[in-house]
């Protein structure tokens, strides 16, 4: 980024983009934008805005994605944009609209033919770069090696423009030049929606964000223990029986669409169905293939929370059931992803000891048909040419043979990290000490008076609540050897669902996620190796918050109007030292 003169205490916050753009330089020029302002696209010619959007078939083209982020540009600029009263000072004047000076014409450039899979890649397949140029004479340039490239340079092009009271949308900015480029090739969040129900409608509406955020995979943990909403065709008890309720489902149609949603966006969905253990659900359609069901009233002997109950480890009618789920349901992930998670976290050891097929609790006796069981899921998701993924337990704690293709998702500890690397694996980062969204709510189970007080003040295991600044310290590559780096591919940010449902959803994740999206696009260090700022980044964010308010994205606020108006005034141990980056 391009350094500019020191801002004095009550000077108007800097321009913000967010995730922080490798280069950014800007000026002071004044440009505005309308709506007919002609787009011209190398690859189709003159833009027709007038597109209806693509049509849910299949995988979506590079065509399509970019017709599809054109479509959201002009969204969001002209219908779900702001007036920055918030981030200047109570003097801030705004331009005058008679001396509007607009912008002639908007190049996009894709200057390398898309690879076959750019709606599904595996990480690293497809260049997310792009340069953005604004000139003073009113001509955009955005040029990429992808039409994901593109998507991500458009996304950047709406943070320059604000809404005139008036009407009509401007930039304070130009010239503007940018060049971007991601840290890590895996950026996603993971949203359970098996604790709790969220609609079709929820599920896009955090996808848009994650997009917007440029992060690139969203994880949809679809079945839990205490709940399956996933309906599966050839399987219909499974929902029928293991939803909440009739409608808390989701149909064929409906998953389809939430695919596609993602993929139009550059975000790869990935659906996981845990296993072993988190599977009780299954139990009222097929209660022959769970053992230490619903055990009560000591449930936690046997499971991580209620209702305990996993899937039998040494059962042919499992092996079935699983086969007839996989044919059913990988075909109609494959069009949309390249990646299929098994699960596999918190195993309980002790539930086998029910299991008439293993009657045995001892790791020595439960280790092999671990393997068994794993050896066999990957196989049938290999089979469509999908990359297994895997919580690390199936690793680090069952000391499973994993193919070299398997990604190992961490969540314990930074060491666990370190651990998957060094056996070669790649490693998908997001300790729960700083990356989990549910953490600090307190506990959501009740007491007996009994233990009661044993448990006060009811804290949650993970506890305190990760704020943004907690999440934007965390860095994935900390204690990596330089030669390991490599294989930790990303990571993601994790909203389990116990006590987040659609009133809170918007809230708990945004914009906490946002840091966690710019640590994995820019990199948990600036370019001279020091932990990013705080100071660089708060104002930033509060920026980024509204810009997610007016998208219809409920995130709270990172501080009140009187610190985003009044620039540096809400710090303390102000210094030369926090300009720098050394808090």
């Amino acid at each position: 980024m391009r350094f500019l003169p020191i801002i004095p205490l009550f000077a108007s916050v800097v321009p913000a983009i967010w995730p922080k753009p490798i280069h950014y330089e800007y000026g002071q020029t004044i440009l505005w934008v309308s709506k007919d302002v002609s787009v011209f696209w190398t690859s189709a010619g003159d833009y027709d805005r007038n597109f209806q959007g693509p049509t849910i078939s299949s995988t979506p083209s590079g065509d399509e994605i970019v017709d599809f982020a054109l479509q959201k540009t002009w969204e969001i600029i002209f219908e779900k944009s702001f007036v920055p009263w918030k981030l200047n000072p109570k003097s801030w004047q705004e331009p005058d609209p008679s001396e509007a000076v607009y912008i002639t014409d908007i190049h996009l450039k894709l200057l390398k033919n898309d690879p076959e899979n750019v709606a599904k890649p595996l990480a690293g397949e497809v260049d997310e770069s792009y340069r953005l140029s604004l000139t003073t004479d009113g001509t955009v340039s955005i040029s990429a090696n992808s039409s994901i490239g593109l998507t991500r340079g458009l996304s950047t092009f709406t943070q320059l423009f604000y809404w005139h009271s008036q009407g009509g949308a401007y930039t304070p900015l130009a010239p503007v030049e940018i060049f971007d480029s991601p840290k890590f090739q895996h950026r996603g969040l993971n949203l359970d929606v098996s604790r709790n129900w969220f609609s079709v409608e929820d599920i896009k509406r955090t996808i848009d964000a994650v997009a917007y955020n440029k992060m690139n995979r969203f994880h949809l943990h679809i079945t839990d223990s205490q709940s399956f909403p996933l309906e599966i065709p050839s399987l219909p008890e499974l929902a029928e029986k293991g939803a909440y309720r009739p409608g808390l489902t989701y149909s064929p149609d409906n998953f389809k669409e939430i695919q596609y949603h993602a993929a139009i966006q550059g975000v790869e969905l990935i659906t996981e169905i845990d296993m072993p253990g988190h599977t009780s659900s299954i139990w009222f359609s097929y209660p022959e293939l769970i053992t230490a069901f619903n055990v009560q009233p000591n449930w936690n002997t046997y499971a991580a929370e209620p209702p305990s109950g996993t899937l039998k480890l040494n059962s042919t009618a499992v092996n079935n059931f699983l086969e007839t789920l996989f044919k059913d349901l990988l075909p109609r992930v494959l069009p949309y992803s390249s990646y299929f998670h098994t699960g596999g976290d918190e195993v309980n050891k002790k539930a086998y000891e029910t299991d008439e097929t293993v009657q045995s609790s001892d790791f020595a006796v439960l280790q092999p048909l671990m393997q068994k069981f794993i050896d066999r899921n990957h196989k049938h998701v290999r089979s469509y040419n999908l990359t297994p993924i895997v919580w690390e337990e199936m690793l680090l704690d069952w000391d499973l043979d994993l193919g070299p293709d398997v990604i190992i998702q961490t969540w314990k500890s930074d060491s666990a990290v370190a651990k998957v690397v060094s056996k070669g694996h790649k490693a998908l980062v997001g300790n729960y000490k700083y990356w989990y969204l549910d953490c600090g709510k307190g506990q959501w189970l009740d007491f007996d008076p009994s233990i009661s007080s044993t448990f006060y003040p009811y804290n949650d295991y993970c506890a305190p609540f990760h704020n943004w600044r907690l999440m934007y310290s965390y860095d994935p590559l900390a204690n990596i050897p330089p030669e390991h780096q490599h294989l930790v591919l990303g990571g993601e940010a994790h909203m389990w669902a116990e006590q987040t449902d659609p009133v809170n959803m918007d809230q708990a994740i945004w914009p906490r996620t946002s840091a966690a999206a710019e640590v994995l696009w820019s990199g948990a260090k600036d370019e001279y190796g020091r932990n990013r700022s705080q100071i660089d980044a708060s104002p930033r964010l509060s920026e980024f918050r509204e810009r997610l308010v007016a998208m219809g994205i409920a995130a709270e606020p990172i501080q009140m109007h009187y610190c985003t108006m009044n620039g540096t005034q809400c710090q303390l141990g102000y210094s030369m030292q926090g300009l720098d980056g050394n808090l």
